[in-house]
């Protein structure tokens, strides 16, 4: 099961959310998004568990708990939508 995690600390790294979602289930991947320019945090990542069971456990805890004094949106992530096509032109 994916899941987004937003309000997600700018400090905050991929093991401490491993660290909060590891008690609730297997996990399979931990993302946090970054910028691609400056490599910063945008603030969201994704948590992939195992089976679906968890996820939801992890979720209803999860939903709400302080990390690093903010509190976290955690819920089921949506699919990727199409994102528009972006040029850059050179001149």
């Amino acid at each position: 099961m994916n899941i987004y995690v937003g309000n997600v600390p700018y400090a905050a790294t991929e093991t401490d959310l491993e660290e909060l979602f590891e008690p609730h289930g297997p996990l399979t991947q931990v993302t946090i998004i970054r910028d691609r320019y400056d490599g910063r945090s945008k603030g969201y990542g994704f948590v992939e568990m195992e089976n679906q069971e968890d996820g939801e456990r992890a979720i209803e805890a999860l939903d709400g708990q302080e990390l690093m004094g903010r509190p976290l949106k955690v819920n089921p992530a949506r699919p990727r939508g199409r994102r528009p096509e972006t040029r850059y032109e050179e001149e």
